[in-house]
């Protein structure tokens, strides 16, 4: 069985599945430093130097790759399961996946406290700006989160807390 982490950039995707992988003993990959490792260049580069569509293709490319290993635990991009029909991956025979969903001002609110690590939204000079850019995409997003098997509201939650209800799930 493969755990498939969906959600917004900075919903905790690549902490939450690393703390499950510990408490599980899975191996666990975060797509898009798997993507940077066989591209050699960070995602950002790869959008700057071959565009958008490049990249979408090779990101779908890699996912299916990957799973086809068993007994993973994989966090993908925030916007991976809005390309190429690849959210169809959420409740294939071997995988099980979950939407790990925070409110549009939670996640704004997170998001502006690391907005310097993050090229997309480093530009918002405001929380305010930054919860409509979010809200927007958000939009546009959240039909294809929302056919992950399992959704996890992780406001107010602790990193500890949300990998705890995910393992639970599993039982």
């Amino acid at each position: 069985m493969n755990i498939i982490l969906t959600g917004y950039m900075g919903c905790g995707k690549t902490e939450i599945g690393s703390r499950i992988s510990q408490k599980l003993s899975m191996k666990f990959i975060d797509l898009d430093k798997y993507i940077e490792k066989r591209e050699g260049s960070s995602i950002t580069k790869i959008f700057e130097k071959k565009g958008d569509i490049y990249f979408r293709i090779i990101e779908s490319k890699y996912l299916h790759q990957i799973i086809k290993e068993d007994d993973i635990i994989l966090s993908l991009g925030g916007g991976t399961p809005c390309y190429h029909e690849n959210y169809k991956i959420f409740n294939s025979d071997n995988n099980i996946s979950f939407y790990l969903k925070y409110s549009r001002k939670n996640l704004s609110k997170r998001l502006f406290a690391i907005k310097k690590n993050r090229p997309l939204i480093s530009q918002f000079e405001s929380e305010d700006k930054l919860l409509e850019f979010v809200s927007k995409h958000l939009f546009e997003r959240e039909y294809y989160y929302s056919m992950a098997k399992n959704t996890i509201n992780c406001d107010y939650k602790s990193i500890d807390q949300i990998s705890k209800q995910v393992i639970e799930t599993l039982k």
